[in-house]
């Protein structure tokens, strides 16, 4: 189905940055937004949701680079020479954990999307979507399996990061690398947390009803 060429290493490597990276930054602020309170949430999902040609947005700026990003994505993790028995290298452990994430990461995407915005095609109201997490984070089960799926997708995107920015030119030599190791490092670690602090968020009590503004 692909071939290994240059040209599809590189739209993989850029679509994971612009606009699936932009994506998962966007989804953070979004969500870190319920550590305010239901009213602050969905005013950012309100306002997202607002925005003209918000359907083309998401097929064209969303969903088709995503869907090449996981194929392709998956292709190169079927046919990737993982040598980390061999080769104990720190770069070698962060090429598997790499492929490694990026299949949880497709997994949890699915997982999350059938659960979030299928429900909202299928009928589930726009303001409903607060009350929605609130009953995914108040599973302990779905709890944990979405914060595996958030630490792996932030990860495989910082490291990913990482990996663009040598494979596009921007840093070049040891120490350049290895200042940008640390970057992305301290970047995967802050947005874990956000995360984390987001899907906690909804557990509260809060959540359990649509807020009054969202109502008129």
């Amino acid at each position: 189905m692909f071939r290994n060429s240059y040209f599809s290493r590189k739209l993989h490597s850029l679509l994971g940055v612009i606009p699936v990276g932009f994506f998962l930054i966007e989804h953070l602020l979004t969500n870190y937004s319920a550590t305010n309170g239901p009213e602050k949430f969905m005013e950012h999902v309100n306002w997202l949701h607002e925005l003209p040609l918000m359907l083309l947005l998401e097929i064209v700026g969303i969903w088709l680079p995503l869907a090449y990003h996981a194929i392709y994505g998956l292709y190169v993790a079927y046919t990737a020479r993982n040598n980390v028995s061999n080769y104990g290298y720190f770069r070698n452990q962060m090429f598997f954990l790499q492929r490694v994430t990026g299949v949880i990461t497709f997994l949890f995407v699915v997982f999350h999307l059938c659960q979030t915005r299928l429900q909202i095609t299928l009928g589930l109201p726009q303001e409903e979507i607060g009350v929605q997490m609130h009953h995914i984070a108040s599973n302990p089960v779905y709890f944990v399996l979405y914060c595996i799926g958030i630490v792996s997708a932030v990860f495989h995107f910082s490291n990913g990061m990482w990996s663009f920015l040598v494979s596009w030119g921007v840093t070049i030599g040891p120490r350049a690398q290895r200042v940008s190791s640390v970057i992305w490092m301290v970047v995967f670690v802050i947005m874990s947390i956000m995360f984390i602090m987001s899907l906690s968020a909804f557990v509260s009590p809060d959540f359990q009803n649509v807020p009054q503004m969202a109502k008129g």
